[in-house]
């Protein structure tokens, strides 16, 4: 069926009014768990095929969030699509207002290769959720989870309320031409503005996840094994090609070498040896992507790591040393397992660092002192974050997840998925019980008691 024909069919099945109905949404959000429980080994099959995930990690990052995350929506839907009565002006005696939250319609969500499954699937929770159609684009570049996600919804939900179109650029661009009411995009930052150019031609609002270069700043008079060890874990995490990864790290002077020592060690103990021989040890998406990295290795002085193989898609954990902003490891988002490392004196020096650049997607800060956290938190925009861990802010349905700046617009997870994929009503019920005269002209001698009733 060709790109129109879904959309007009979706249309049709958002504009007969079932998906308006509540208890149609929490029916097809169990059967969206379902569908994904009972094609579990598929899917984390799948992501070792793309990606090499371990079946930990893949349940971990791309399963087992995304059942949380429809736990918790079941759970609270019916308390977040009621209509919410809030204060009414004096100005308007005798009336009653609310908000009503209501779908936009037809939606779609353009995923990325890097979690294939979690941001397909976590977006159209929210989508759902709010009585929405949705249309699925998964990434071309991880082949057999987009096949995956494409067979378990086809053989699952009816096309007029969820469908998948798979394929390549040309199919980005002839999906992007048409008329949607609402665009959900996750991906690089160049490909997001080519996403909301188009969407302003037809004034679609968007969500943009987007990325960029996410700092980790490491403070003196910490422990650094423990900081090591949740630093390791959050770099190299998926090899390194997730949006919220610590992109590079600031670290104190007092600090560096201590923190560079137990690093080097928690690789060893996370992966073994060699790297490349680890069951849990992810790979690089393709070769574009690997000669892209590999051309970063030049910058400073390799620490630990630096092994490439082509053929198997493989750069080992890289911590790269002397490392100047000129250099081009720190040009753009790095997007793998290469961490630089840049020292500073004092905790000014980093906010001026970090703040010459764009606004971030993460900041992780390790620090035991108030006053430091205070001044990182109050003085250096970013997206989310956190104080002595990486990553799992994003892993927690009562917080929003999303960018600021070039780093994205929008955010979701929990009820911010809700209130993304819905459009805030405004009603106003006026009695008629009485009409105030003095909002209709003639209005001679009227201006002082209506400024006394709106001072």
């Amino acid at each position: 069926m060709v790109i129109k024909d879904i959309i007009k069919k979706q249309r049709d099945y958002f504009n007969n009014g079932r998906t308006r109905d509540v208890d149609f949404r929490i029916e097809q959000l169990r059967l969206l768990k379902k569908t994904i429980k009972d094609n579990e080994d598929k899917i984390l099959n799948a992501l070792n095929k793309d990606l090499k995930k371990s079946y930990f990690e893949g349940y971990e990052t791309e399963v087992g969030i995304l059942l949380e995350e429809i736990d918790y929506t079941i759970k609270k839907v019916k308390s977040w699509a009621k209509s919410k009565r809030v204060k009414t002006p004096i100005t308007h005696f005798l009336s009653r207002s609310y908000i009503h939250p209501e779908p936009y319609g037809v939606v779609l969500i353009m995923a990325p290769w890097n979690y294939p499954f979690q941001l397909t699937i976590a977006p159209l929770i929210g989508a759902i959720a709010a009585g929405n159609c949705s249309i699925l684009k998964p990434s071309e570049y991880s082949n057999y989870t987009s096949e995956i996600i494409y067979n378990i919804i086809k053989e699952n939900f009816d096309e007029g309320f969820v469908a998948v179109i798979k394929g390549g650029r040309e199919v980005n661009e002839k999906l992007l031409n048409e008329n949607f009411d609402y665009i959900f995009f996750t991906g690089s930052i160049p490909v997001g503005k080519i996403v909301m150019e188009a969407a302003a031609k037809n004034l679609t609002p968007v969500t943009l996840e987007l990325g960029g270069k996410s700092p980790c700043i490491v403070d003196k008079d910490i422990d650094t094994k423990l900081a090591a060890r949740r630093i390791v874990w959050g770099k190299f995490l998926n090899a390194g090609q997730t949006c919220v990864a610590p992109d590079y790290l600031l670290v104190h002077e007092d600090t560096k070498d201590k923190l560079i020592k137990d690093m080097k060690e928690i690789i060893n103990e996370f992966y073994g040896d060699n790297p490349k021989e680890s069951p849990d040890y992810p790979r690089i998406i393709n070769k574009k992507h690997l000669d892209r990295l590999s051309n970063l290795l030049n910058s400073g002085n390799i620490l630990v790591g630096g092994e490439t193989d082509k053929e198997s898609l493989y750069i080992e954990p890289t911590i790269i040393d002397n490392v100047s902003w000129e250099d081009s490891v720190m040009a753009d988002e790095i997007f793998g397992p290469i961490l630089p490392i840049i020292e500073y004196r004092n905790i000014e020096e980093v906010i001026e660092m970090v703040n010459s650049y764009y606004k971030p997607l993460a900041l992780y800060l390790f620090s035991n002192n108030k006053l430091n956290i205070d001044k990182i938190k109050g003085n250096i925009p970013f997206g989310g974050g956190c104080i002595n861990d990486t990553i799992v802010h994003l892993a927690s349905p009562y917080m929003p997840f999303g960018g600021v700046g070039s780093s994205g617009m929008g955010s979701y997870h929990g009820k911010a998925s809700f209130d993304t994929f819905s459009h805030k009503k405004s009603i106003l019920k006026k009695s008629n019980l009485f009409d105030i005269k003095l909002r209709y002209p003639p209005y001679k001698n009227k201006l002082n008691i209506l400024k006394k009733l709106m001072k």
